[in-house]
């Protein structure tokens, strides 16, 4: 009999060959994923192209992470003749057609390279991540190379962008100015509208921010009007007029390089960026961007941005490469593609502020936009979800996440006995939720504090924290001890499953965190007891299994079979709350419900969620874990999705989807759950 697995891996290997036979021999490395990242820094700086448009990439438009799309496009004249490389969606006339001969992705780098005439182009689009140098991580900008060898004629290169990227196209304003001899677009909109957000949610006030600069023996002009116009001026003459009229709907502001004649190769550099002075919205007072300690003045921080490319770009390399060696070492090639196409995600959904009216950078803080599922800020059980990869690359963003809400409990304003699920329905404005009427998730949220406290004094052996905040930690503890074995109707993280009682993951969750507690205070052994207890009961008493302990039901005594993962942090953290049996019969069971693409979330369902199941894969044995990863892997290549990489996913047939497919969520920052595995390594491991 053949296996739905072996059917899988048929369908996936016969779509790959067939992508590639009729690609014109474009080779993607290490795959075509469902969406390319370009310029993704911030929840509103996110841009992104659908792998699906790699092959047409000299007339297709990046797009938001929402699907809307961006203009931004690059032209490349080689002894006088303009290829489109990427973004010129109408027909321009003049121009030929660059054409696809591959495409790369790291953690950091997307790169596209391309054939114009006798000419080879490569376009590296490099979004900086840099998790312990919060200057560089903290600015709002992303880097676009454009490289051209392989002729000696002569080249010029040109680019635009326009005020799709302010979010409010209807009515906007630019400006350029110079900073030595970097040249700056600035293009905001007319009707600003401060911590709002457009339909696509956009940001509807800041600027948009377009620069560059001459490299050696390169002449840059510049022009701002009609793309028709502008475009045509550089296919024509191979330079721009250096005039800028007012703003005119639709217009872009354009940028030549005239780089002369060549030999070997010669590259420009460009910064895209989004600024918001006024970056959040916490608990009144505005939160700007930690950069602007440094760099208060946007055209001064762009103008750094680019001074420190060839640093940041050296840190890439060695950033790329660490993720690369340690996952596959670990776990694989399968798995280190996975963490490389996670890692932008991850921190594109993150800032890093400190207070606007201060700029104190010892006051610094991180805020969390829950991307697409519903646009809180600061969700608590999204944080959990996310935090592997802060156990690994760095454990202070932990307390910088954890931070503005013990600092919100400080203000006396929220009093429930239990942890706070958000600090508001909308990013940016964390103003909290003062009359109690959140989204809330009471075991949940308490347990998830008290575990991500513990997992950063784990991994940074720091305890400062803790101290700091015990009362509150005890107080979740006292809630868990008196409410977490068997739950009242609730919701949990998963919210899509309802309000439900006695939730045996939720169960689960109050075991392991009580045994966490413990240890953050190694002197206190107040809830040891309850911590085995409750785990004693779920699993060894069968009163959260089947009656064989092969499985976790979704509720006590109550089927289906569910996939529990709260029990992940007891063998991170090695509390030793769950017997060892337990992980054992579970891992022999997950593979024997696999669906067509996966394992879904529990038995009753035709999804599956990526994150939960790369913590089920970190506590499983070794055959099942690339059971997970396979499958993980072959969702992520199958090519037949086009938003950024979603956490959730068909994993069978249902109705109008197909197994394989994405299922609504999109360019979540809970992709950091992916580092689930490699935690189980070691913590910290980025110096």
């Amino acid at each position: 009999m053949v296996s739905n697995r072996s059917l899988w891996s048929v369908f996936v290997a016969t779509w790959t060959f067939v992508a590639l036979s009729s690609s014109n021999a474009a080779s993607f490395t290490p795959f075509q994923p469902p969406s390319y990242p370009l310029a993704v820094r911030s929840p509103y700086l996110s841009a992104w192209l659908p792998g699906n448009l790699a092959n047409s990439l000299p007339s297709s438009a990046p797009q938001f992470w929402s699907g809307n799309d961006l203009a931004w496009s690059v032209i490349v004249r080689v002894d006088g003749v303009a290829y489109n490389v990427f973004g010129v969606t109408d027909a321009l006339d003049g121009t030929q057609q660059a054409a696809l001969t591959d495409a790369t992705f790291t953690s950091t780098h997307s790169t596209f390279t391309l054939t114009a005439g006798d000419g080879t182009v490569k376009l590296d689009f490099f979004s900086p991540v840099s998790p312990k140098n919060y200057l560089r991580q903290s600015l709002p900008f992303s880097y676009l190379t454009v490289t051209v060898s392989g002729t000696s004629g002569n080249v010029q290169v040109y680019s635009d962008i326009d005020d799709t990227w302010t979010g409010q196209s209807s009515a906007s304003s630019w400006s350029y100015s110079t900073n030595g001899t970097t040249g700056v677009y600035q293009i905001t909109p007319a009707n600003p509208i401060t911590y709002a957000e457009s339909a696509n949610e956009q940001a509807l006030w800041g600027e948009a921010v377009y620069a560059t600069r001459p490299s050696d023996g390169d002449t840059l002009t510049s022009a701002s009007g009609p793309p028709s116009t502008v475009r045509s001026e550089f296919v024509s003459n191979g330079k721009l007029s250096n005039s800028y009229p007012g703003w005119t709907s639709g217009g872009v502001v354009g940028f030549a390089h005239d780089l002369g004649t060549i030999s070997g190769s010669s590259a420009v550099t460009f910064a895209i960026g989004h600024v918001r002075e006024e970056a959040i919205n916490y608990l009144g007072a505005a939160q700007t961007g930690y950069y602007r300690a440094s760099y208060p003045e946007t055209v001064a921080a762009v103008t750094y941005f680019l001074d420190d490319y060839s640093d940041a770009a050296s840190e890439s390399t060695t950033f790329d490469n660490l993720i690369q060696s340690s996952g596959n070492s670990a776990y694989g090639s399968n798995y280190s593609d996975i963490l490389a196409l996670s890692v932008r995600q991850t921190f594109g959904g993150i800032e890093l502020t400190i207070p606007n009216q201060s700029l104190d950078t010892s006051d610094v803080q991180a805020f969390l936009k829950e991307i697409s599922s519903d646009g809180n800020i600061q969700t608590v059980d999204v944080i959990y979800a996310t935090f592997p990869i802060f156990y690994v690359l760095n454990p202070d963003f932990i307390r910088l996440l954890l931070q503005p809400v013990f600092t919100y409990l400080d203000q006396g304003s929220y009093t429930e006995a239990y942890a706070p699920h958000d600090l508001g329905a909308h990013y940016p404005n964390a103003t909290g939720w003062d009359s109690s009427t959140e989204e809330a998730m009471p075991v949940e949220e308490s347990g998830n504090v008290i575990l991500l406290t513990y997992a950063y004094q784990s991994a940074s052996n720091q305890t400062d924290l803790a101290t700091t905040y015990s009362s509150y930690l005890q107080k979740y503890a006292q809630y868990l001890n008196e409410n977490g074995e068997y739950p009242a109707a609730q919701y949990s993280l998963n919210d899509a499953l309802g309000k439900l009682a006695n939730q045996t993951n939720l169960g689960v969750k109050a075991a392991v965190a009580l045994g966490a507690y413990n240890k953050l205070f190694s002197s206190s052994t107040q809830y040891t007891s309850a911590a085995t207890t409750f785990a004693d009961n779920i699993y060894t008493n069968r009163l959260g299994t089947n009656s064989g302990g092969n499985y976790y039901t979704l509720q006590y005594g109550v089927e289906p079979w569910f996939l529990v993962f709260n029990n992940y942090p007891d063998i991170l953290f090695d509390l030793g709350i769950f017997p060892q049996e337990s992980y054992n019969a579970t891992s022999d069971f997950y593979p024997t419900v696999r669906s067509t693409a996966g394992i879904p979330l529990d038995g009753s369902l035709q999804w599956g969620q990526t994150n939960w199941q790369a913590w089920v894969a970190a506590i499983s044995g070794s055959s099942t874990q690339e059971v997970f990863i396979s499958d993980l892997h072959a969702y992520i290549s199958n090519g037949l999705n086009t938003a950024p990489f979603s956490d959730r996913y068909w994993v069978a047939d249902s109705g109008d989807y197909t197994a394989g497919q994405s299922y609504t969520f999109r360019a979540r920052p809970t992709l950091g759950s992916h580092f689930a595995l490699l935690a189980l390594k070691g913590a910290n491991i980025w110096s």
